[in-house]
């Protein structure tokens, strides 16, 4: 007699564990260009996003990173500024690029923890879609006027503001650390500063160095000349100490407004679902470039705190970005559409 044969055991006629072997035939099959592609990265240039015009503080320390990743990777690598939307679009830009380690982000506090603290609704995840690399450096920020400005410490400043009302305007690039120390400021102080969103650091700098804005705050990397050379006068540093370079400014904490993060983080990041082999070969460039006697002079004259961290620390570091900063925009009741 004929054994039928139970119909559990196919799927659509074909037996199912010819079925499975189907499967993960396919599986490997597409698992394949990426493994070939993991083993030979980088086989073409390589492109770092910049969310900011070129000038800034971000844009600085990619140029600064970049000079020597080249030789490293042995491909070039370049700096793109896709400025715009308080870095959103060049954020963005990223978070949808090919998971293969071609396209990278300069991002950190800024683009993935201040960003999700201050829009609602946004069509991508400053966190989520992105997979951290390395994290590059710290740096404090500092609130700087116009010299016309009779101020030489920020009470003094508060004061000012408040008995000539009207009279002072800020501007900073919109929805990041600088726009939320002047929120920060204005609220603790009740000082009515109005506040003007710029694109980017590098065009309000020079309307604060032409008086057509009377207050604002960037990092140490691209205030300290100006300071130095005393185009503009410094009047408080969020770093936990005072500068070296500016012994006689005081901190945040010495002038009364404690409870601000004292620095923001910079690093390179990848889109979701980049392999860890690309990603391990990205971090281990990156060592290299920030042990090296070239960079580490760049570093230092422009003030900047080289921190070195993998992957998962510099994730760690990111995710406690979102508590800090998340305050702060509650704090400060800044909202962005």
């Amino acid at each position: 007699m004929r054994r039928s044969r139970s119909r559990s055991a196919t799927t659509f006629g074909v037996p199912i564990r010819w079925r499975e072997f189907i499967v993960a035939l396919g599986v490997a099959a597409a698992a394949w260009p990426l493994a070939v592609h993991a083993q030979s990265f980088p086989d073409h240039p390589v492109k770092v996003v910049v969310a900011y015009p070129a000038g800034g503080p971000t844009d600085t320390i990619a140029r600064v990173v970049t000079r020597g990743l080249s030789a490293d990777l042995g491909q070039s690598v370049v700096v793109e500024n896709q400025a715009g939307a308080g870095g959103r679009i060049g954020t963005r830009a990223v978070a949808r690029a090919a998971p293969d380690g071609y396209t990278l982000l300069l991002g950190g506090s800024n683009n993935n923890a201040i960003t999700p603290a201050l829009y609602k609704g946004l069509d991508f995840d400053p966190m989520k879609d992105f997979a951290p690399v390395a994290a590059l450096a710290t740096e404090s920020l500092a609130l700087v006027i116009h010299p016309s400005v009779p101020a030489r410490t920020l009470s003094e400043l508060v004061r000012y503001g408040k008995e000539n009302p009207g009279k002072l305007t800020s501007g900073a690039t919109v929805g990041i650390a600088p726009h939320l120390l002047l929120e920060f400021i204005r609220i603790r102080s009740g000082t009515n500063i109005m506040f003007v969103p710029y694109k980017g650091a590098a065009p309000a700098i020079t309307d604060v160095l032409g008086g057509q804005i009377q207050v604002h705050v960037s990092a140490k990397s691209v205030l300290l000349p100006l300071i130095n050379s005393g185009k503009l006068r410094a009047l408080v540093v969020t770093s936990p100490d005072r500068w070296p370079e500016l012994p006689e400014v005081p901190t945040m904490r010495e002038s009364g407004f404690d409870g601000f993060p004292t620095a923001q983080w910079f690093g390179l990041l990848a889109p979701a679902g980049t392999s860890d082999r690309v990603i391990g070969k990205l971090n281990a460039a990156v060592a290299a470039r920030l042990t090296a006697t070239d960079t580490k002079e760049a570093f230092a004259k422009i003030g900047l705190e080289p921190h070195m961290l993998g992957p998962r620390e510099f994730g760690q570091v990111l995710l406690e970005e979102v508590r800090r900063w998340g305050a702060v925009a509650r704090e400060t009741g800044v909202k962005l559409e």
